[in-house]
């Protein structure tokens, strides 16, 4: 993920490219916007490489909510299963070629690339997934197809995606909660909001706390 921040790459929105017309962002651009390099990726991922990529920055929301989805499945399959980690290498491609739902997927990636037709049959996949039903070595079985398909994106789920925060944010999130331990919730509160002015989010543990991009 870090080496996103390193590309120098230019993404236009509308058809027409022009500093005038403002539309002309690069990957640090869009980083500063708050944009992931998850969305960014997934962005890339769904053109198709023998047309242009019509880039709109409400493509990147589009991105989010898609992940989002993905991600509510592979937490549903990891429930049904039993596991908590993210599959290794050897575990899901050991689901190669049983792919089951996934199978017409991948056919579409191996029919010319065609990524855009892969990815409506990924999301055709996880709507008729009946998950409740399986037991879970089945659960585990699809949820190795399933990150089997996301790697031949390149796909990275919002969950797997790490980013430490600076160290700024994260002596405002330690103050922060010391003055909740202090029950000093106007403090608290005040230091919250500092943190979120920074683009950060602070998620409560019972016994600590993470920090998440916003």
């Amino acid at each position: 993920a870090r080496l996103w921040f390193h590309i120098t790459h230019l993404l236009v929105d509308g058809g027409k490219m022009s500093k005038s017309l403002g539309n002309m962002y690069t990957l640090a651009d869009l980083d500063k916007l708050g944009h992931r390099p998850s969305a960014v990726r997934y962005v890339l991922a769904g053109g198709y490489y023998r047309r242009p990529l019509n880039f709109t920055l409400s493509s990147l929301e589009d991105a989010k909510a898609a992940l989002n989805r993905l991600s509510k499945f592979d937490m549903q399959l990891r429930n049904a299963s039993g596991t908590d980690s993210v599959p290794s290498y050897e575990e899901f491609c050991a689901a190669f070629p049983k792919l089951g739902i996934f199978q017409p997927a991948w056919d579409s990636l191996n029919d010319d690339l065609n990524t855009p037709e892969a990815l409506g049959h990924v999301f055709s996949a996880i709507k008729k997934a009946d998950i409740p039903s399986l037991s879970p070595e089945e659960a585990l079985r699809l949820r190795n197809a399933f990150h089997f398909i996301l790697a031949a994106f390149g796909i990275i789920l919002p969950e797997e995606e790490r980013e430490e925060a600076p160290e700024k944010v994260r002596t405002l999130a330690d103050q922060r909660w010391q003055a909740k331990q202090n029950r000093d919730w106007t403090e608290a509160d005040r230091l919250r909001a500092e943190v979120a002015a920074l683009g950060w989010v602070i998620k409560d543990r019972k016994d600590g706390y993470d920090l998440a991009r916003k």
